[in-house]
Parts: C-alpha cells; sequence; structure tokens
C-alpha cells in the first residue's frame, strides 16, 4: 500500500509539469496538467491511480474488489481535492503551495486506504455495487479523457493564473511566474 501511495504522490508531482516538458503535446495533455485548475489537479492524481490499479490487476487478477475499490478511490480524490481545496482558501483566501502539497498528499492517502480495504474485502460484494462501479468508473473514464478539452465553464475547471478553462488556460511557467510575481507585489 505504502509503494502505492509513493507512487503516485511521486508520478502526479511529474505530471504536474509534464505537459510543459513535452512542449504542449495534445497527447500528453490527455494525462497531465495542462493548467492550474482544481480539475487538473484532480487529473493528476487519477492518471497514476489508475496505473496503479492496471499494475495491482496483473499482479493480483481482475475481481470485483479491485473494480469497485477503483470506483470508490477514484470517487475519494474527485471529491476530496476541491473540498480540501476550497475550504482552506475559504480561510485563506489564497492558494498556498505547500497546503496544495500536503492536501494532494492526504488525498492519496485517503484514497488508496478506501483502494486496499476493497481489495481485501474477502465477503461476496452484491451485484448491484458492482453494477453501480462499472457504471461510475466509465462516467470517470469518459470525463477524465474529455474535460482538459472541452471544459464546462465552472470555476472549477478555471485557471487562476490565465482565466480561461482548459488548453486555452495554459500559461507559459515563466508567464505564470511573472503573473503571480506581479500579483503578489500588487
Amino acid at each position: 500500500m505504502y509503494l502505492g501511495i509513493i507512487g503516485i504522490i511521486l508520478t502526479g508531482t511529474l505530471l504536474h509539469f509534464l505537459y510543459e516538458f513535452s512542449h504542449h503535446n495534445k497527447f500528453v495533455a490527455l494525462f497531465a496538467a495542462v493548467n492550474e485548475s482544481v480539475w487538473e489537479h484532480i487529473k493528476i492524481a487519477m492518471t497514476p491511480t489508475f496505473i496503479w490499479a492496471i499494475i495491482l490487476g496483473f499482479r493480483y487478477g481482475w475481481n470485483d474488489r479491485l473494480l469497485v475499490g477503483l470506483t470508490l478511490c477514484l470517487s475519494v480524490i474527485i471529491v476530496m481535492i476541491p473540498a480540501l481545496f476550497y475550504l482552506y482558501t475559504a480561510f485563506t483566501k489564497k492558494s498556498i503551495l505547500v497546503v496544495d502539497i500536503i492536501c494532494f498528499c492526504i488525498t492519496i492517502f485517503c484514497s488508496e486506504l478506501v483502494f486496499f480495504h476493497f481489495i481485501n474485502y474477502y465477503y461476496p460484494l452484491p451485484t448491484f455495487c458492482v453494477i453501480a462501479s462499472i457504471i461510475l468508473l466509465v462516467i470517470d473514464i469518459v470525463i477524465y479523457l474529455s474535460f482538459t478539452f472541452f471544459p464546462p465553464s465552472v470555476l472549477f475547471f478555471k485557471d487562476p493564473i490565465s482565466k480561461q478553462y482548459g488548453l486555452r488556460g495554459h500559461t507559459h511557467h515563466e508567464h505564470r511566474h511573472h503573473e503571480h510575481d506581479k500579483k503578489k507585489s500588487a
């Protein structure tokens, strides 16, 4: 479990910068952060979580527990990242990098606890749980693959620096830091 947590956190950190490093490759945009929106931070937690679940599926076998565990694990990520972010920024009135990183790590830890609880759940799962998990997982995958390219015009998807959505919200790191410095001095 701890190997998965560390791997997901490290991979998620790499995915925060990979789109920029790839010279804005559209394929990389599918799974790496393209801007600083809350959605893109959810995405960089989901990507390594998918990868980890696939590795575990090949290692331990594909079964209902893995499927339900993955679905619930992704749900924890989708709920916790924005909840923690909007909760703390309601008090601080701004994003703080160290707190963002701590929130990301807490989310990954909690999601992996849920995941491993269901992987190790030895009682049969009701059929409706498995069917609901399949439906929710398909929805998660569709959203995951499409919202960077076709984001809803909702705060959740808005880059706080460029004030744009999805790929249009991407700014080069030099520009980001310059804009961030201007905001600090104002």
